[in-house]
């Protein structure tokens, strides 16, 4: 059997970020294997780290946690989920190549107003090499290019649905409210028995109760939780009606602050809402971008470095005056869409990209061109001809729309993916039990 150090998963304001690896290849035959996952492994020093990490910032935020026997369970979930994605990536033959790896750690640097080598020392303050924390991170970024692959192809929406939405946040203007939502997913399959359905419920009522009575919901979370959200303590953020799951958009249009709402049944569960706080929506703004790109795909007999070198002379050549973009684009891009229009994407909202991309767009000065950069598409090189603002006008409405039904059908699809990547799955823990 394969063994294989399995990433934990760390979202530090909603920014990729670091977390320990499990020991080094010395060690490793002496850690203990604690869930068999088909034909990977979790580490027992994974778990460890990971609930260290947890507690760890439970205190600096004086946030309570629940038993350590349920931190536990929670904590292997996520590994176990962890590691049946990155055997999804192991299958489509997806990789973070290390360019690609030192954009993310710069892009991510720059969010947080620190410098890589600041990000480092603070990783190797908390244990881990540089090598570690490099992996960790590549790790973390193949999860999330993963999921966000896989739920793309789940999620299909028509122009009606975004006319009709549009239409409804034109009639809403400045009565639109967004909420801060906690949320709690008792698991309770379908097939469920009569006994099992009580107990549930029994429990949700219970859990509603002690909420109610003033118990934290963070600890309640982190111990009871089954969605995606558990170990951030059930904190979905921000959000509009427009962007919740249906069930909770329903339950929770017209809520007010610190409003409990539930127990709810969905095909998942049970759901308790908590609405942490509300406040009046901001008009409509939209930056749109006018760019153009030359890419060039890597395949077995062009790799990656040459991509790279051939973009770079791509570049000496347009500064030098000796090639114009748009004939450079015409005859080597590998976007056929836009190479016939000399590269030529035309005015859009940057968010609409790849996440690579979509930075690059956005911070990239106007007439200037960007260095060779790598995405899941290939290696690019692009330039901002112009920006724009646009607010609450009909194609502003449509694709804030188009935007908020995306991250709608997201959070819906989210957590069926994941259950049936488990009921798929050989997964078994080391007390004997299987899945």
């Amino acid at each position: 059997m394969q063994l294989k150090q399995l990433s934990p998963k760390w979202l530090l304001a909603g920014v990729l970020f670091a977390l320990p690896l499990c020991a080094q290849a010395v060690t490793q035959s002496l850690d203990n294997v604690i869930a068999i996952v088909n034909k990977d492994v979790v580490l027992q020093s994974e778990l460890d780290r990971l609930i260290h990490k947890v507690q760890t910032d439970a205190t600096e935020q004086h946030q309570s946690l629940p038993p350590y026997s349920q931190l536990h369970k929670q904590v292997l979930d996520r590994l176990i989920e962890d590691s049946l994605i990155l055997q999804q990536a192991e299958r489509q033959g997806l990789r973070i190549g290390d360019t690609q790896l030192d954009q993310a750690l710069s892009s991510v640097a720059a969010e947080k107003g620190q410098t890589v080598a600041s990000m480092q020392a603070q990783a190797e303050r908390e244990g881990l090499t540089p090598a570690e924390f490099r992996e960790t991170v590549r790790k973390e970024m193949l999860i999330s290019e993963v999921r966000r692959n896989q739920l793309r192809q789940r999620i299909n929406i028509t122009d009606q649905e975004v006319k009709q939405l549009a239409k409804l946040i034109s009639e809403q203007g400045s009565k639109g409210q967004r909420f801060h939502i906690e949320h709690i997913l008792l698991s309770l399959p379908s097939d469920a028995d009569r006994a099992e359905q009580q107990r549930v419920a029994e429990k949700a009522k219970q859990l509603l109760q002690q909420l109610k009575k003033g118990t934290d919901f963070h600890q309640i979370a982190v111990a009871e939780s089954s969605d995606n959200k558990a170990l951030d303590g059930g904190d979905w953020g921000w959000m509009t009606v427009e962007e919740m799951p249906s069930l909770m958009a329903e339950a929770v249009n017209g809520a007010h602050k610190d409003q409990f709402i539930g127990p709810l049944r969905s095909g998942a569960g049970l759901h308790i809402i908590h609405v942490k706080d509300v406040q009046g929506q901001q008009a409509i703004e939209l930056q749109e971008a006018n760019a153009r790109h030359i890419l060039i795909k890597t395949s077995v007999i062009l790799s990656d470095e040459k991509a790279e070198q051939m973009l770079k002379g791509f570049l000496r050549d347009i500064q030098s005056g000796k090639a114009s973009f748009a004939k450079l684009a015409e005859k080597y891009s590998d976007d056929t869409g836009s190479a016939t229009k000399g590269g030529e994407l035309g005015w859009a909202n940057p968010d609409m990209y790849v996440p690579e991309f979509r930075d690059m767009v956005k911070k990239l000065p106007i007439g200037q061109f960007s260095q060779p950069f790598k995405t899941m598409h290939g290696w690019h090189i692009v330039q901002v001809e112009g920006r724009r603002s646009l607010a609450n006008t009909p194609e502003a409405l449509e694709n804030r729309a188009y935007q908020l039904i995306y991250n709608r059908r997201f959070a819906e699809e989210a957590q069926t993916w994941i259950d049936e990547l488990r009921d798929e799955a050989f997964i078994q823990i080391m007390d004997g039990s299987n899945n």
